[in-house]
């Protein structure tokens, strides 16, 4: 597997962030790394994600910075100039899928059918997000899809929580989960960065413990 996907893969849960103020980044970022989640996957709704992508990565070199709600190739070359390391997308999107391939750049598409999968592993992809998760079937679904697509992993987000995260982390073909319950809005918005720290702190245990118990 790739080195950025390992990366992820080692790190297990992927905090999926909306900034409104490019202000809030750096202490948006040391609250993730001092929680021991050194990852953040931006999305590019609001005007302050390339900003954002761009402080974090120059501020915290080791940590992983994605962009994702990417929907057009232009997105994709303005979130590496800024330093980005991996791209996220809501659906596959074969031409910005192809583009990025192309370009050496991680990409993990939104996939939520066989049809997509497949689509996927034409393009050489090895792990697709599943989205979104919850709401098109959970683990169950996960499952079904994983036993044809023998080699695909899956990255779900969407509906992920403290309360059914275990579960997901528990199944050897899911690298990571994409949440947003440590990174909530409210809590940026308020600047509660130390109560953001101590949820990625939990989060941290959570994957600690799924992978000693599964064994992956």
């Amino acid at each position: 597997m790739n080195s950025i996907l390992e990366k992820i893969r080692s790190i297990g849960i992927i905090p999926v962030v909306v900034l409104e103020d490019a202000g809030d980044a750096l202490p948006l970022a040391k609250a993730l790394m001092d929680g021991g989640l050194a990852c953040a996957e931006v999305t590019f709704r609001t005007d302050a994600a390339e900003e954002s992508i761009r402080r974090m990565s120059e501020a915290y070199p080791d940590m992983l910075v994605g962009a994702g709600t990417v929907l057009t190739t232009e997105q994709v070359d303005r979130a590496v100039a800024a330093g980005a390391k991996f791209i996220v997308s809501p659906g596959l999107n074969p031409r910005i899928v192809k583009y990025c391939v192309e370009k050496g750049i991680v990409i993990t598409p939104g996939c939520c059918t066989p049809s997509e999968v497949e689509q996927a592993i034409e393009n050489g992809l090895e792990v697709v997000k599943f989205f979104p998760a919850e709401q098109a079937g959970g683990l169950a679904m996960i499952k079904a899809m994983a036993a044809p697509y023998v080699n695909m992993k899956f990255m779900p987000t969407g509906g992920i929580n403290p309360d059914n995260v275990k579960d997901y982390l528990a199944f050897d073909r899911i690298i990571a989960c994409g949440g947003s319950w440590m990174v909530k809005g409210d809590l940026i918005k308020a600047g509660d960065f130390e109560r953001i720290a101590q949820l990625a702190r939990e989060a941290a245990q959570i994957v600690k413990q799924c992978r000693v118990k599964g064994g992956h």
